[in-house]
């Protein structure tokens, strides 16, 4: 048995250093470790915690009511640095789950310091609730090193927390979301989970606002371009509703019709839109759009995950859906004519964006009489196109 089980089996807590961030461990059935543990870091009891583990197999035979669909995504990504929250209807490990006992985050991880360890741990990062990351044992409080029963000094670590990946729809549907951006950034995802990634509405802003600096000035861009009065509003891929919302303000009389294909964003733009909101309609792009006519359709950072023959037929929809005279207006994520602009990396298999020629050749042969671009920033561009009167 290494000292690190021995002090884990005894009731004690490890300070040791993982493959991110240094972090506090302890057995994840000992209630009276767990509140140390907590008291440590100045965390709420009811907050859940992941269960790390050594060896990926231990892992995946720990929780058997894993699905295969599971287990191989989970194969795919671990060891690594991630943390992957998992359906837990066997309840496994029930004091690391806070109030939701049916589900369990779980890490695998491959540090040599800690080669050979055989025992799942609960484990958190070593810092006080809120605080930041600690890279190196001289960034742990003095008072959580004293109150550790053995500390392990891994050197200097990569300093980036885990990405935390939600699992727990992927089974059944294939579907997965990122609760956190960490260590393992979007392209290794989509490049081991495959499926339909869906953004988690609770993050989605934060997400897309650190990944795009220029969000807020591409949705006033389209906003800008809406044009005049308009009474019916189609929103194509309106997540959490932050374009809708933007649109209805400007426009007073107007009521929007929404469509996404995730259900959970749908909820939210629900709630922010209220009486403004006509109707919703979850499906995909790819799918037929809701009957009657429109005075504007409206898309921001959704078509691009579409294919050039698949944008080209969404085109001919949107015009037909229009009134005499209505306008789209595209808000998207475009191949720039110049390389170095291509500031966005694109995931293989998830984003496809085109270029603007491309598109205002599709728009133009989708029947829109006046098509322009009214406003660009390296790869991101608003495209208006007008139906003829």
């Amino acid at each position: 048995m290494t000292a690190f089980e021995e002090v884990i089996s005894r009731g004690g807590v490890v300070l040791f250093p993982s493959d991110t961030v240094y972090g506090l461990a302890c057995d994840p059935e000992n209630a009276a470790a767990i509140e140390r543990l907590y008291a440590l870091k100045g965390r709420p009891a009811a907050r859940a915690s992941a269960i790390m583990f050594f060896d990926l197999e231990a892992a995946l035979a720990a929780v058997p009511e894993l699905g295969p669909r599971t287990q191989a995504a989970l194969r795919g990504l671990m060891p690594g640095a991630i943390t992957a929250l998992v359906r837990n209807p066997g309840r496994r490990f029930p004091l690391a789950c806070g109030n939701d006992p049916e589900t369990l985050g779980m890490r695998v991880v491959s540090v040599p310091a800690l080669a050979g360890v055989r025992v799942p741990v609960l484990q958190s990062s070593a810092n006080p609730s809120g605080g930041s990351d600690a890279r190196s044992l001289s960034e742990v409080a003095p008072a959580m090193r004293a109150g550790a029963d053995l500390v392990i000094d891994g050197g200097e670590l990569p300093g980036v927390s885990s990405t935390v990946v939600d699992l727990r729809e992927y089974e059944d549907d294939g579907i997965w979301s990122t609760l956190r951006l960490g260590a393992v950034d979007g392209d290794e995802l989509a490049r081991a989970l495959g499926g339909r990634f869906h953004f988690d509405p609770s993050t989605y802003l934060d997400m897309v606002r650190g990944d795009l600096p220029e969000y807020d000035e591409l949705q006033e861009a389209l906003v800008s371009a809406s044009g005049g009065e308009a009474k019916r509003i189609l929103d194509l891929g309106t997540g959490t509703g932050e374009t809708a919302v933007r649109l209805v303000d400007a426009h007073p009389r107007s009521v929007v019709f929404a469509v996404d294909e995730n259900e959970k964003m749908l909820r939210v733009a629900r709630e922010r839109l209220g009486a403004r909101l006509e109707g919703m309609q979850v499906g995909m792009l790819q799918e037929p759009l809701p009957e009657g006519r429109f005075d504007l359709v409206s898309s921001a950072l959704a078509i691009h995950h579409l294919d050039g023959d698949e944008k080209a037929e969404l085109f001919r929809r949107v015009h037909d859906v229009l009134v005499p005279g209505g306008r789209f207006v595209l808000a998207d994520l475009v191949v720039p004519s110049d390389g170095p602009d291509a500031v966005r990396g694109a995931t293989d298999g998830y984003d496809k964006p085109d270029t603007v020629q491309d598109q205002v050749r599709w728009l133009e042969e989708a029947g829109f009489t006046f098509v322009s671009v009214t406003w660009s920033v390296k790869d991101l561009v608003v495209i208006v196109a007008d139906t003829s009167r």
